[in-house]
């Protein structure tokens, strides 16, 4: 019987011919240079949720628009309280963000971080993502009930959901969409010359009213489960004048069409659907012998150790254990995840019946794999 304990067996080293278990030498300077980077992450973390504010209460707006300005001008210029102002303005100033001057108190937004902080809802605004981080921080503790007890979180969770989804993907959409997205499909013509279309899990249905408004002569379609955000979406339509777009409160893997549609889109919501596989198997019957699938999701791989160099792949696993997993769970569903990955992607639209799946991207989006799928 070994004289080790069960964490010294799992930790340890086997010494040579002792049948022990040797601890490894404790290394002081890699603790100490992890300890370093953990710092570095709980600054970084505080500075997310400072360029959230910051995108929100127009702050990076107001200092790109204007010269040096001290936190009264500033805070006079956005309309807000300066005692609130001055604390964030210090935060972005130890971050290195905004640049103060001593002598004139006053603070500048570099143009050259204007240019990834403003500009809503241009592609290049990162400040538009950090609201991400501060939304996970809302539900950190139901998150840590179901870590307990199991289950999951519903959309009603996330208040702020919708409206921070739809600024995201339009960042995408109102930069790329009709040139450089649906292209991939090669439905341009046929979009001109009138096709019916339908978005799967539409969200706000910015997509779908984008859409409608530049090939007038389709008919457009969109599916989501909230009422709230189908509510926004036929707001939006009425607001731009669009009358060929509709708009359904529906579950999609309830979605009952057959043959239907010559074209159907899904941006960003297939893998956090409670029933991803019945979905994509309503979304093949919607569509008409030779319809077209394009489907945008998150372009990561199904296995763990090709994330590791991802840039953001931390963020991935974090949104989908505070949201996207989450939901999905919280429907009795599947907990599919954010990185559920390209390979299970796209073997999931073959055994949906899709015969001929590729899988393009667009440049300005590097967040995103596009599948183009045809029945």
């Amino acid at each position: 019987m070994s004289t080790t304990t069960p964490a010294s067996r799992s930790t340890g080293t086997a010494a040579a011919g002792t049948g022990t278990v040797v601890a490894p030498p404790f290394d002081a300077a890699a603790a100490e240079a992890f300890a370093g980077r953990m710092l570095g992450v709980l600054d970084d973390a505080a500075l997310a949720v400072l360029t959230s504010t910051g995108h929100q209460t127009g702050l990076f707006e107001t200092l790109a628009a204007l010269p040096p300005a001290t936190s009264d001008q500033v805070a006079d210029a956005s309309g807000l309280h300066e005692r609130y102002v001055r604390e964030w303005l210090g935060g972005m100033t130890t971050a290195g963000v905004v640049r103060y001057d001593p002598a004139s108190a006053t603070y500048v937004l570099p143009a050259e971080h204007a240019a990834v902080l403003t500009g809503a809802p241009g592609p290049n605004n990162v400040a538009v993502l950090m609201q991400h981080v501060a939304m996970m921080g809302e539900v950190e503790q139901r998150t840590i009930e179901r870590f307990r007890h199991g289950g999951g979180l519903s959309y009603a969770d996330f208040p702020q959901f919708h409206r921070t989804m739809a600024e995201t993907s339009a960042a995408v959409h109102d930069d790329a969409l009709v040139d450089a997205i649906l292209p991939l499909a090669a439905m341009t013509d046929g979009l001109r010359d009138g096709i019916d279309v339908a978005d799967v899990g539409c969200g706000r249905g910015h997509a779908i009213n984008l859409m409608a408004q530049v090939f007038p002569a389709s008919r457009f379609v969109g599916y989501d489960f909230s009422d709230v955000a189908i509510d926004a979406a036929r707001e939006e339509a009425r607001t731009l004048g669009v009358t060929n777009a509709s708009f359904e409160v529906l579950d999609v893997a309830e979605l009952s069409v057959d043959s239907g549609f010559d074209l159907v889109t899904a941006f960003d919501a297939v893998h956090d659907q409670a029933h991803p596989a019945a979905v994509l198997a309503n979304v093949h019957r919607a569509l008409r012998p030779g319809g077209t699938f394009l489907m945008v999701d998150i372009k990561a791989s199904s296995r763990l150790e090709k994330n590791v160099g991802l840039p953001w792949g931390t963020y991935l696993y974090a949104i989908s254990t505070y949201h996207c997993m989450s939901v999905s769970l919280g429907l009795d569903g599947d907990g599919l995840g954010t990185v559920w990955g390209v390979e299970r992607a796209a073997a999931m639209l073959a055994e949906a019946g899709f015969g001929h799946v590729e899988e393009k991207e667009v440049e300005s989006d590097p967040f995103n794999a596009y599948f183009v799928a045809r029945r």
